[in-house]
């Protein structure tokens, strides 16, 4: 089974300095048949206008992934972390047992352009910890999250796995898949066909009971494909 969740469909807020897309209930957005996927809880697309940023907020017992898509991100904690996150760039934090932390655009020409996605960890009240990491730019499917943190991905803590694939123009490429388990894909840029399903930039599908995925881009495709628990 797959089901196509259309960029268009997600809920939107705009708050003049940001402009947020959200896959799952989020905020104010509230839709029942949308609250997470899997250990998926939350994707969200946001644009951070030049100069603003969150404030100092808290979070507990969450794994929280920032992918950059363009522009700067600058982080500070409480665990005494202060860094710059450049586009391109993954960043993962355990919020664990607590943790506050800010995070801003420090451009004061270009917006900010992000994913930010939140996973519920398979283990609770963890001591906090941070890591970044630029992913060499190639093609073909590299992992960016594993729980081993094999092959040089991050790690997170939660029995699932991220990897980015990125296709050229006219590429396919196939993968096989657990059927027990559950897959969502994630289009960050591009065009294309996932079972012969037709996706475009910031479209997803959720799937499950399937064995296997093809993709056959229609110009230059990035995406980010989870392999998630059954529950």
């Amino acid at each position: 089974m797959i089901y196509i969740r259309k960029a268009q469909e997600r809920g939107h807020a705009h708050h003049g300095w940001l402009d947020s897309w959200h896959t799952f209930s989020f905020a104010d957005y509230y839709d029942p048949n949308f609250m997470g996927f899997s250990a998926l809880r939350v994707i969200n697309e946001d644009t951070i206008a030049p100069s603003k940023g969150f404030g100092t907020h808290p979070h507990q017992n969450m794994e929280i992934l920032t992918y950059v898509l363009s522009g700067v991100v600058e982080h500070q904690d409480s665990m005494g972390n202060k860094e710059q996150i450049p586009a391109g760039e993954f960043q993962i934090m355990s919020a664990g047992t607590g943790v506050r932390h800010s995070e801003y655009n420090p451009d004061s020409q270009q917006a900010l352009h992000l994913y930010q996605i939140w996973i519920m960890p398979d283990q609770q009240n963890i001591t906090p910890r941070y890591e970044q990491r630029k992913f060499a730019d190639q093609s073909g499917r590299q992992f960016i999250l594993t729980p081993d943190a094999r092959e040089n991905s991050l790690k997170v803590y939660q029995d699932m796995t991220l990897s980015r694939w990125v296709l050229a123009d006219g590429e396919a490429g196939s993968m096989d898949i657990d059927p027990a388990r559950k897959t969502w894909v994630q289009v960050v840029k591009g065009q294309v066909s996932v079972n012969e399903q037709r996706l475009e930039a910031s479209d997803a599908a959720a799937v499950w009971d399937e064995k296997s995925l093809t993709f056959s881009a229609d110009q230059p495709t990035e995406l980010l494909i989870f392999d998630l628990p059954p529950v």
